[in-house]
């Protein structure tokens, strides 16, 4: 029922969306550099640009852009390959990667006319022009439109083969886009209805504390919906590309279950230091935030079960000759598995950043931008850069030859070096107290800042050499595209270790798992959120800031 191709229609639309991402990698990748390079103190930005628009442009391009134009544009293939789509859902495709650039471009320009310098978080009292509210508004509901598209070729193949489990790759991508569906009328709500009213001039105040509150009910969920495409790789590609089985269906499907579960109802543990929250519901969505960690150890114990098992088969013994027997010299898996080892230290990180206690000492330092560049733009980028060396291929009908392997593990090691160090310097920086957010220039004088000096400037040099990876990334993603040999590329989809297996029903059971979703989400949120608005200051519906910029 696997397809053995994606046929020609599919591919263009995929391909679509990663076009767009590897030129927001670019010009993301840019802005990165320059904030590197203006925080090390040697450099100046030239024609008026500020230092808070290229920081608004670098998280929103990489963080929103990148990612979601990606893992839209792969899950599209995914389900291409396992479910088919109809004319029908292509076309509404289409319509979603419309209002998606539309709004894209709507945003984007004003950030880049010094209309939005509001930051990737936007928190008010900062205020942006009404066009990139608009457009950020339109782009989520563009993407809206691509979750229904997933969920009717999934109920579509349902009805063409009933009771039949359903594909895993398909099965993957639906709870993906629930939980990005879920979250996102969080911020689709703040923006709408407090941001756009607020920018237009048409109210004076905003609820403060209600829009950070509505921010980050879809500001860690966003987090998992960058990791889970990269988990999907791991789980149905990568023991293909390895010569091995998925180890365990029953557990894939358990670990994304458990996603949709714990990865929402979480929110506070950003709002830790914030008043107006009772303590009480901060530290249920602390036990809910670790909560999170058992899916992301159940696939670490899948993943690593497949490499050993996979080792052994071919003839290696021993307690760990058996990572011999892995295809080190295949860039389609070293990248993913440079990005899981990294995952290790940002896994933990990630506890440090949820405990109440521990959370205060690193928050709102740069602590957590080198936590950041750890998950998100190690494991799942380096994971996304190793999807792409097959997926492009597959979606131009050209081959990934020996050469762009060579230059692909080049690329590879040159993203761990950067990274390391950047991310590294950043890590220790913030424990030095260290502020996020914020240029060299704004530290003063002070005798604690020149104690940060030598970490800035390490941080420019990693982000250099990781510059050097995303031209090295562009480069080859242009050839991959347009230049390599045509020929066929393999799309690499696993087999199961245990055909047999018997996949507990209860695991397709949607309304259970959205319905126990939306339990949690209530129990987490409905009373704080009650508390917001009535113990808001005397007088007001809110923090009370005035229209503009602060």
């Amino acid at each position: 029922m696997i397809s053995k191709r994606i046929e020609k229609p599919d591919a263009r639309l995929s391909i679509g969306f990663i076009y767009i991402a590897f030129i927001a990698l670019f010009l993301g990748g840019l802005m990165g550099l320059l904030q590197t390079l203006v925080r090390s103190g040697e450099f100046t930005l030239p024609f008026g640009i500020g230092y808070y628009q290229i920081l608004t442009a670098h998280g929103v391009l990489l963080g929103l852009v990148l990612t979601t134009y990606f893992i839209i544009g792969f899950q599209y293939t995914l389900m291409s390959k396992s479910v088919g789509m109809s004319e029908k859902q292509r076309k509404w495709a289409w319509i979603s990667f419309t209002m998606m650039v539309i709004g894209t471009l709507m945003s984007g320009t004003m950030i880049l006319l010094g209309k939005a310098n509001v930051l990737y978080t936007f928190y008010a009292p900062l205020q942006a022009h009404p066009i990139f509210y608009i457009g950020l508004a339109l782009f989520v509901v563009g993407t809206w439109i691509s979750c229904f598209v997933n969920f009717s070729q999934l109920r579509q193949w349902k009805k063409k083969y009933p009771g039949e489990k359903s594909p895993l790759m398909a099965f993957m991508v639906v709870i993906n886009m629930l939980i990005w569906l879920i979250s996102t009328l969080g911020v689709a709500a703040t923006v709408v209805l407090q941001y756009i009213p607020w920018s237009l001039g048409m109210v004076e105040e905003i609820d403060i504390l209600v829009s950070r509150t509505l921010f980050w009910y879809f500001g860690h969920p966003l987090v998992y919906f960058w990791l889970l495409p990269a988990y999907m790789a791991w789980y149905t590609i990568i023991p293909k590309i390895i010569g091995g089985k998925i180890f365990s269906d029953s557990l894939a499907r358990l670990a994304f279950i458990l996603f949709l579960l714990f990865s929402i109802p979480v929110g506070f543990h950003h709002q830790l230091t914030e008043p107006g929250i009772d303590p009480f519901w901060k530290y249920i969505q602390v036990v809910l935030t670790f909560m999170v960690t058992i899916p992301s150890l159940i696939t670490a114990f899948s993943m690593f079960a497949t490499f050993e098992m996979t080792g052994r088969k071919k003839g290696y013994t021993g307690l760990f000759r058996w990572l011999k027997g892995l295809p080190w010299k295949d860039v389609r898996f070293l990248a993913p598995f440079i990005g899981m080892v990294a995952f290790i230290p940002g896994g933990a990180g990630g506890l440090i950043n949820a405990s109440n206690q521990l959370n205060g000492v690193i928050h709102n330092t740069i602590w957590v931008t080198g936590h950041f560049h750890l998950t998100v733009a190690t494991t799942v980028v380096l994971t996304f850069f190793g999807i792409s060396y097959w997926l492009i291929p597959v979606l131009t009908g050209r081959k990934l030859t020996k050469q762009i392997n060579k230059l692909g593990i080049i690329q590879t090691f040159i993203w761990a070096v950067g990274m390391t160090i950047m991310s590294g310097s950043m890590h220790i920086e913030g424990l030095l107290g260290a502020p996020r957010r914020s240029a060299f220039s704004n530290y003063g004088g002070t005798q604690q800042a020149q104690e940060w000096v030598g970490y800035q400037i390490a941080q420019a040099i990693g982000g250099s050499i990781l510059f050097i990876g995303i031209l090295l990334m562009v480069y080859i993603f242009i050839k991959l595209a347009f230049r390599t040999p045509k020929g066929e590329e393999e799309f690499p989809v696993a087999e199961y270790a245990d055909p047999t297996e018997r996949t507990p029903k209860v695991f397709e059971n949607w309304r259970l798992w959205i319905g126990i979703a939306a339990v949690l989400i209530l129990i987490a949120y409905t009373i704080p959120f009650i508390d917001i608005i009535q113990n808001a200051p005397p007088g007001s519906p809110g923090f009370k800031w005035p229209i503009g910029n602060t």
